[in-house]
């Protein structure tokens, strides 16, 4: 009862602590409101408003036709000008998009001559050139056909092919953005704070203070790593209910409670490497240059932004060690697909296990570090 006591006492006095610091709690703050906010409603890979141009050189009932079918919130309206004028206007940055329709395009279509219609991309704007390309040819393929069916009277056919995205009926980034960048900032916070925690202990010599007290280093890596998660942990569900469910609309398939007893378990392995990092680094720039090279590989190659099944099979085997692997397939099928305890059991287990090995070396780094220390 003694050591929880200590344990608990502890980490009231990092709490009190990071109360104290204006720039990590500005840190928490910002990150898990405005940061959500800006990667929930800036996707880059969204189409939204991108200009483009039309030269109309058919001016007949089909070129109008495409013309009109080109709105917001993925297009701007498209701007009439001449074929002359696709080049300076491209070059000038003012279109994404410019569509030439040739002359006679309508008459061809309907002789069965197969005409072929002009695509300029300005690439330089590489997320709405990649995005919207296809978007725009399929677009054009669609009113061509539906208006060949309707001037011909073709019967439809007989096998018609129905697209139904699930979990996403829109594709709205904004569900995919924000839940994404939370899962991210639990990662990267959590070892931010108890990294720093014990860092800001170092630089302020209260480090030799616990040194004397009947605490042993067990006690002081325990206090740290639940009370920094115990941080992240409130501001997950705050950021949660308050931003993504309140400001954003996005709706939550699953169990919240389930997850956040999934960021537990992350949260044990994150805070345990923040620990080992920090007795690694000797400042806070030094810290910081650490985490940049852990931090970047968890979040890329753990399957957030990119499919891990597309990634070479050396790089899946290692990042199987990852406890972000585990943690980001297990919040996609609770916050996504409204998974429960009988399909995510497995990565709870894995994220323990990792957890465990990581607090076991966390913690020898951290009694041999203040061994050296005394």
């Amino acid at each position: 009862m003694s050591r929880l006591a200590n344990i608990y006492r502890l980490g009231v006095k990092e709490l009190w602590s990071l109360a104290r610091d204006p720039m990590m709690m500005g840190l928490i703050v910002y990150a898990f409101t405005a940061m959500v906010y800006i990667s929930a409603t800036a996707m880059p890979e969204a189409l939204h408003h991108a200009p483009i141009s039309i030269a109309d050189e058919d001016t007949s009932p089909l070129s109008a036709r495409i013309a009109s079918s080109f709105q917001r919130p993925s297009f701007m309206p498209p701007v009439m000008i001449s074929a002359a004028d696709v080049d300076a206007g491209l070059d000038a940055g003012d279109y994404t998009f410019a569509i030439i329709i040739p002359p006679d395009f309508q008459r061809d279509v309907l002789a069965g001559l197969r005409p072929a219609l002009q695509l300029n991309v300005d690439a330089t704007r590489m997320s709405q050139a990649f995005t919207g390309s296809g978007y725009v040819q399929q677009t054009i393929n669609g009113e061509v056909t539906e208006f060949l069916q309707r001037y011909r009277g073709v019967p439809a056919a007989p096998v018609t092919l129905t697209l139904r995205a699930r979990f996403n009926p829109n594709l709205t980034p904004a569900w995919f953005g924000a839940l994404m960048e939370i899962i991210n900032l639990v990662t990267m916070l959590s070892i931010v704070l108890t990294g720093a925690a014990l860092i800001r202990e170092r630089e302020r010599g209260t480090i030799e203070h616990l040194l004397v007290m009947p605490v042993k280093p067990a006690e002081i890596m325990l206090s740290k790593v639940w009370s920094m998660a115990l941080v992240v942990l409130v501001a997950t569900t705050l950021s949660l209910l308050f931003i993504v469910q309140g400001l954003l609309h996005v709706p939550i398939k699953g169990s919240i409670l389930l997850f956040l007893t999934g960021a537990v378990l992350h949260l044990f392995a994150t805070t345990s490497m923040g620990i080992f990092m920090a007795t690694l680094a000797r400042t806070m720039p030094q810290f910081g240059l650490l985490l940049i090279l852990v931090l970047l590989p968890l979040q890329i190659l753990s399957g957030g932004m990119t499919p891990r099944e597309s990634m070479p099979e050396f790089v899946q085997n290692i990042m199987q060690a990852a406890p972000t692997t585990h943690f980001i397939s297990a919040s996609r099928a609770i916050l996504y697909r409204g998974a429960g305890l009988g399909v995510v059991w497995q990565p709870f287990v894995l994220l323990l296990a990792i957890g465990t090995v990581f607090y076991s070396v966390a913690l020898a780094r951290f009694r041999k570090t203040i061994s050296l220390m005394t």
